[in-house]
């Protein structure tokens, strides 16, 4: 089992916009220049390891397969925790073909002792991976999202696999078609989050276990800057060049910034949490790394 911070990418080399199963994605920009935007998506692919190398992670790179672009975001390929890996079933066919490279990568990670076992979720049931089951260190339980893309009964089944709580928060829109965009917990405790993207009984659910004094309320131009979709290792923070509210909020709460140009990345729906994937993820609990 790992025994340090590290995340998992997936190098660019088959990346392009070419179809669109979400909001956000702009397959005809990417098409009017595509070798222009293949070199800014690989520059940016390296700018984010270098703010997640300088953040404190030790990073993995694995390549994709032709043909599926969509693997740059591996948070969708499977859930870590203590060792033990599930993974995704998506419910695009766009996306499907996904499965079986993300399945022998980790054979590969579990033969190298990165990871102690992988297992499948049944058939049918279909689950993003980290993109909608996002462990809450703090609180000691997942938070998933279910709705556009995972369904509700893939909580439960997290939940028996790793024999942890799951809270099921249920979206409420196609832009926040995974919990990621929309919903990130960060080291000291508190929620950052975009509350249009839920349901009512989703934010009661989620306001009953996190104080008002947690919650950081993002808008609609942190949504429309993919700032939610971010990663955090104690007080440091890897995301997109973010607004002014987010960056003077998180600053007064003490957490240090590394803001990454992703804008090719954003093309497609997706964000610095998008296209990581923590290997060390532990369910013991932690010490509140920052002050709220």
């Amino acid at each position: 089992m790992i025994d340090r911070p590290t995340i998992l990418l997936i190098a660019p080399t088959h990346y392009d916009v070419s179809y669109s199963i979400n909001p956000w994605m702009d397959p005809q920009a990417w098409s009017r220049d595509p070798r222009g935007m293949y070199r800014q998506a690989v520059a940016s692919f390296e700018s984010l390891r270098y703010a997640l190398e300088a953040s404190g992670f030790a990073v993995e790179v694995a390549q994709g397969a032709p043909g599926q672009p969509d693997m740059v975001f591996p948070a969708n390929a499977a859930v870590v925790l203590d060792g033990k890996a599930v993974l995704a079933r998506f419910r695009y066919p766009q996306r499907r073909g996904e499965e079986a490279p993300f399945a022998a990568i980790f054979d590969t990670l579990h033969a190298r002792g990165l990871i102690d076992s992988v297992a499948m979720l049944p058939e049918g049931c279909y689950q993003e991976g980290a993109g909608d089951c996002i462990w809450d260190a703090q609180r000691g339980h997942f938070w998933a999202g279910f709705g556009p893309r995972s369904s509700r009964e893939a909580a439960a089944a997290m939940s028996r696999h790793f024999d942890r709580d799951v809270v099921a928060l249920e979206l409420a829109t196609e832009q926040s078609y995974h919990l990621d965009v929309c919903f990130c917990p960060l080291a000291g405790g508190e929620i950052l989050y975009y509350p249009p993207a839920f349901t009512a009984a989703a934010l009661q659910a989620l306001h009953a276990r996190v104080p008002v004094a947690q919650r950081i309320e993002a808008t609609e131009d942190d949504l429309r800057h993919f700032s939610v979709n971010a990663v955090n290792l104690q007080d440091q923070v890897v995301m997109t060049r973010t607004t002014p509210h987010l960056r003077d909020e998180l600053g007064r709460r003490g957490y240090r910034l590394r803001e990454v140009d992703l804008a090719p990345y954003m093309m497609s729906g997706g964000g610095a949490y998008c296209m990581t994937l923590r290997l060390d993820r532990t369910s013991a609990p932690v010490r509140r790394a920052v002050a709220a």
